[in-house]
């Protein structure tokens, strides 16, 4: 039982480096903003970034599921890693408009490839009931590489020595060290990997599930949760310039601050989901987010402003492991296809900025709050939908 548990744990750790390589991808959020002051543009056009990033979800994510049953989930993650890394490497050369988008470009197929292989891969080491709590501690390893963004590159921005001449995108080759290691750690790992029953799927059967009705629904939440997220780690120090006056170096706290918190809440909810139904805890941080909305509404206050963006960062970080395990347990035989599906509906990360920006230039930052808003009425009424 010992050796078992030894062998496990030897798997879990190299997974877990690709769950925080997976993070990598949220540092567009804030790189957003440096390159909209960089370069002096609009919130419509610093939105094209995230929503670039996502965009390539829509395009990747099942073609991603049939690559998997071709040749397999690890060797899908170690080529995802690949492309993570060159995307890392391009920014160390320069900030040019161009320059920039290929390289958020190439994180976000980076991230589509990792994302929709790394999931399922977790699921052949932890199998059952374990699976969402477990897919919540990689989202709890994917976080805190999230939050130390903001604060590289703020570290960046105002301490590294000015002869490296990167500033705040010292983050960039930060990360691509890391993205190496788990290169490594991963490509020394053999993880035996469940078949898929049948023959592989074609793309138009993938697409196919969407016809199931809790499917479609699962897709439909996942694209409302990372559009929150992407959302509101974007917004927060809108949101505080914008009310208070404060400078872009004092508000990238905010994003830090929603980061933390979003860690926090996938830490607890790691031990939450193994005492409380996925459905009851679902709700529970919904209602959180709810509440933090209406109060982006109306307060200008700088300490409830922080809480409200503490309570969707602690309410939005368990929502993605619980939809996708229960994604996955409804379908168990075509987790690849599946996880493929799920993965596109990380498109939402694409629309819900684009949406943002555009309410945000007519009417102010309340209008982003209100296109979040409605992601969250949605994730409210998918909870009445989850199975016990």
């Amino acid at each position: 039982m010992e050796n078992t548990k030894n062998s496990s744990l030897s798997k879990i750790i190299p997974v877990m480096f690709c769950f925080f390589a997976m993070g990598f991808v949220d540092l567009v959020g804030i790189a957003s903003n440096y390159v909209k002051q960089d370069l002096g543009l609009s919130d419509a056009q610093a939105n094209i970034f995230p929503s670039l990033v996502f965009f390539w979800f829509l395009i990747f994510s099942v073609p991603t599921g049939m690559l998997m049953n071709r040749i397999g989930q690890r060797k899908t993650v170690l080529l995802s890693l690949m492309i993570t890394f060159i995307s890392l490497l391009l920014p160390i050369f320069g900030d040019g408009y161009m320059l920039m988008l290929v390289s958020f470009s190439l994180l976000g197929i980076g991230n589509a490839l990792m994302q929709t292989s790394l999931n399922p891969l977790l699921s052949n080491i932890v199998r059952g009931d374990r699976l969402a709590s477990s897919l919540t501690f990689g989202q709890f390893v994917k976080a805190i590489a999230s939050f130390l963004a903001p604060f590289i590159a703020m570290w960046g921005a105002t301490q590294v020595i000015p002869s490296l001449g990167l500033g705040w995108r010292v983050l960039f080759p930060i990360y691509m060290i890391i993205a190496v290691i788990a290169i490594l750690l991963l490509n020394a790992t053999q993880i035996e990997e469940e078949k898929e029953e049948g023959k592989p799927s074609t793309f138009g059967q993938c697409l196919a599930l969407l016809g199931k009705p809790f499917i479609l629904l699962c897709f439909l939440g996942i694209m409302c949760h990372v559009g929150i997220d992407v959302g509101a780690n974007t917004t927060a120090p809108k949101i505080l310039m914008e009310r208070l006056g404060m400078s872009l170096y004092d508000a990238t706290s905010a994003t830090s601050f929603y980061f933390i918190s979003r860690t926090f809440g996938c830490l607890l909810g790691t031990l939450i989901l193994r005492l409380m139904s996925p459905k009851s805890f679902f709700g529970f941080s919904v209602i959180m987010m709810l509440v933090a909305m209406v109060g982006l509404f109306i307060f200008h206050d700088k300490t409830m402003i922080y809480t409200c963006i503490a309570l969707i960062g602690f309410g939005n970080s368990n929502v993605f492991s619980v939809i996708f395990s229960q994604a996955l347990l409804y379908l168990p035989g075509k987790k690849n296809e599946v996880s493929g599906l799920m993965i596109m509906g990380l498109f939402g990360g694409t629309v819900f900025p684009l949406a943002m920006g555009v309410a945000s230039d007519a009417i102010g930052q309340n209008g982003a709050v209100a296109v979040m808003t409605i992601g969250v009425l949605y994730l409210l009424f998918f909870t009445f939908r989850i199975r016990k």
